[in-house]
């Protein structure tokens, strides 16, 4: 049986209702988007219809998930907000925490041992408010997710970026900072601006080689990596209903790299077979009661100008197997000679020299089959890896059925490794170099999602291409990256020139799912006799001290941190990979802040200016300097700022060493939300070409920031060394309840005021 099955028949229970009166507020019929949106509205019953792109809007999420690295600040903060049980269904999954480097039960043993400390209170505070807790080795929190909890229609918040997997069983899934889900963990409303609405229209079907990963690939060439940003993408059409129900996950786990606010399908055939395989006919019999309100009303998607404010139109019959990158998610290349010139024109590596298969992304049953599939060819053909390869099975249920079914070992007879059910190498957990900063220039193909510079390995010299799990492999046993496995032939040990097949695969696994021990804690009833203690002296871990309002006299006398040159990620403002081990230790990980973003002023990393003494230091280094002197700072930045991970370390930090406005071009959609949340200004610039006003050595005023008020510009006064100054007219997005979010000093504090 399903989890929380009374929440799921609840919810739909009021579908038909809520879903009608939407129509008539409305005014015309509804997208799937539109229907799960207006039923999960905090008020409840519809009773206008909301402004796409405009209006703010309180939801009422079904469920909430948090991976281990996020889940520690995620809880922290809850701790601190005066509750003895999460209102909502929760789950932490541990899988950020597990370095790759020998295998899975080295990895694994090696990650209990070092990060105990981590689990431990991950569980104990599971235990005590109600959360379900999936321990190391479980698996990835999105593949766990769509296995166990996603549901047709639902609506769940997660404290990751690639929540949005959990669309491919036809939910409105969102990736959160951790102050949006201790809002709803606490009870209260999730705030959202009402996402425009793209529509994506597969016709045709896919076949051979090409796989759904190519599809949000090409959706990647053609939006770009901010093309989303405020929109949810909804596919539809035959070639969406005639796609498997994990390979919709892949589509929507990916649409994070457009800077969409979700990614979702109707309830078809395919999310049907997947609930019955993975134990769940419950849910889907209770969907198939509402089944016509799980997708879009019938004119929608026969006229879908109509309704949606972007068409984008795929026939899948002709698409073919694409390779992205380097260092961003959106550069496409079509498989082969296209590469080929590409590559020598751009100094790309030609050499391979691993393949990576898995992450949340591609470790479905199917993934692995497929690409399983290209393995066995090669041993049948004589064929040997030019290039290494490294297996993550996406969940314990996954590995452990494919152990059984004998894909695994064709892996392994092919010499791959296979690693824990983790993240791994996709997140920068990956001991590849003992010294990344100054390891060699060289290529690598993976099937994960993101591919920024260092987001793999460390190295900032290596160049990772995103492909399918099948074209990974293909790429992997030729070692060339303008390998096309439709046309080129490859020479065995024998001498012989041989060809590949199109890659086989199943859907689901014939003989069904099977697991021993799926890692799932179950929480106490009643937790209320455990107690949480942490170290004052442990470097993992730090229990918060709410932040303090930033006062309109502090506004005043600001100086520069930063100005971020370029393409600025969390990544960037907060790395991941060894500094993991600190996302429960606000002020260890501070020592990470923006050191990897590129200063205009002399294109250097963390090299910037302390104008209290004229020297230059580390960006952290000299924040904390400001921080003693009293003077707070701002930080400056491009278009889409703080694109990729949910992770809002990367506005914790900045707030914890004094920053209090972020002023950009533009934001990605998260890390803007994370900044309001944290109680720190996140402003754009009116005029883009005033970024190119800043200089080094400026002094800032806020001179109107007591006048601070929904749909006003703020004014920037920028004083230079010579004196001379200029006026600079900044945009925002606060309504009112987040102007008091920044005058209480973080939507945390306001929580614990109003829950005093």
């Amino acid at each position: 049986m399903a989890f929380d099955i009374d929440m799921i028949k609840k919810m739909y229970a009021q579908m038909a209702e809520r879903v009608d009166r939407a129509r008539e507020v409305v005014g015309h019929p509804l997208t799937l988007s539109e229907k799960i949106l207006y039923n999960h509205l905090w008020d409840g019953i519809p009773t206008k219809a909301f402004n796409r792109g405009k209006d703010y809007v309180d939801f009422a999420p079904d469920r909430i998930a948090c991976q281990d690295a996020t889940a520690q600040m995620a809880l922290l903060q809850f701790m601190q907000a005066g509750k003895d049980k999460v209102a909502v269904p929760t789950t932490v999954h541990c899988d950020h925490l597990i370095q790759a480097k020998q295998g899975a039960k080295q990895d694994l043993k090696h990650a209990n041992e070092v990060s105990n400390e981590v689990f431990d209170f991950l569980g104990s505070v599971s235990n005590k408010f109600g959360i379900g807790f999936w321990a190391p080795g479980a698996g990835i929190i999105h593949q766990v997710v769509l296995e166990n909890y996603a549901f047709p229609g639902g609506m769940m918040i997660g404290t990751d970026s690639h929540t949005v997997n959990a669309g491919g069983l036809g939910m409105v899934a969102i990736g959160v900072g951790g102050a949006d889900a201790v809002d709803v963990m606490a009870g209260m409303a999730w705030e959202l601006k009402f996402p425009k609405l793209i529509g994506v229209r597969l016709t045709g079907k896919l076949s051979g080689w090409t796989a759904p990963k190519d599809v949000i690939l090409k959706v990647a060439e053609i939006l770009t990596a901010k093309g989303g940003t405020g929109a949810i993408v909804e596919y539809f059409g035959p070639g969406a209903i005639s796609m498997s129900c994990t390979g919709k996950g892949t589509i929507c786990n990916m649409g994070a790299e457009i800077g969409a606010t979700t990614s979702t399908f109707g309830y078809d055939d395919s999310m049907e077979r997947y609930l019955r395989a993975t134990d769940r006919e419950d849910i889907a019999d209770a969907a198939n009661k509402v089944r016509e309100h799980l997708t879009a009303d019938t004119d929608v998607y026969e006229n879908p100008e109509k309704y949606f404010d972007q068409i984008i139109d795929i026939n899948l019959s002709e698409l073919g197997p694409l390779l992205n990158g380097p260092f961003t998610p959106d550069l496409s290349t079509t498989v082969g000679k296209a590469m080929t010139k590409k590559a020598a024109d751009n100094d790309w590596p030609m050499k391979v020299e691993w393949g990576l298969i898995g992450s949340c992304t591609n470790s479905s049953y199917e993934d692995l089959s497929r690409a399983s599939s290209i393995a066995q060819q090669a041993l049948d053909k004589g064929l040997k890896l030019k290039s290494e390869l490294g297996i993550n099975p996406g969940s314990e249920l996954v590995r452990y059925t494919t152990e059984r079914d004998g894909i695994l070992n064709v892996f392994e007879k092919l010499d791959a490794t296979i690693f824990t059910n983790a993240c791994g190498p996709c997140i920068g957990q990956w001991a590849r170099y003992s010294d990344p900063k100054n390891a060699p220039k060289n290529s690598i193909v993976h099937s994960f999602n993101r591919n920024f510079a260092k987001r793999a390995d460390g190295n900032p010299n290596t160049h990772a291409f995103v492909a399918s799990p099948e074209i990974t492999l293909a790429i992997a046993l030729a070692g060339r990256l303008d390998f096309n496995p439709m046309t080129d032939s490859l020479i065995n040990d024998n001498g012989e020139e041989v060809r590949f097949e199109e890659p086989t695969g199943w859907e689901l696994p014939p003989k069904g799912f099977e697991v021993k021990e799926n890692g799932f804690v179950a929480p106490m009833a009643d937790g209320s006799g455990i107690k949480i203690t942490v170290s004052p002296t442990s470097e993992r871990l730090q229990l918060l001290t709410p932040f303090e309002p930033i006062t309109d006299s502090e506004m005043q006398g600001m100086k520069l941190l930063i100005k971020a040159f370029g393409k600025c990620t969390t990544d960037h403002i907060s790395m991941a990979g060894p500094w993991l081990r600190f996302r429960g230790h606000l002020d260890n990980i501070s020592n990470n802040c923006l050191i990897g973003a590129v200063n205009a002023f002399g294109k250097k990393t963390n090299f910037v200016k302390n104008q209290l003494d004229g020297e230059f230091g580390g960006v952290p280094d000299t924040a904390r300097a400001y921080k003693a002197a009293g003077v707070k700072t701002i930080v400056v930045g491009d278009h889409n700022y703080g694109e990729g991970s949910s992770r809002e370390h990367a506005a914790m930090e900045p707030r914890h060493l004094g920053v209090a406005a972020v002023i950009v071009k533009s934001f990605a959609r998260i890390h803007e939300t994370n900044l309001k949340k944290q109680g720190m200004l996140g402003l754009t610039f009116a005029t883009e070409a005033d970024y190119d006003l800043i200089q080094e050595d400026d002094t800032f005023n806020f001179v109107d920031i007591a006048d601070f008020a929904p749909n006003k510009q703020l004014t920037l006064e920028a004083v230079h060394a010579d004196g001379s100054r200029e006026v600079i007219k900044l945009n925002h997005t606060y309504n009112d309840a987040q102007i008091e979010w920044f005058r209480e000093g973080s939507a945390l504090n306001l929580i614990k005021k109003q829950n005093a």
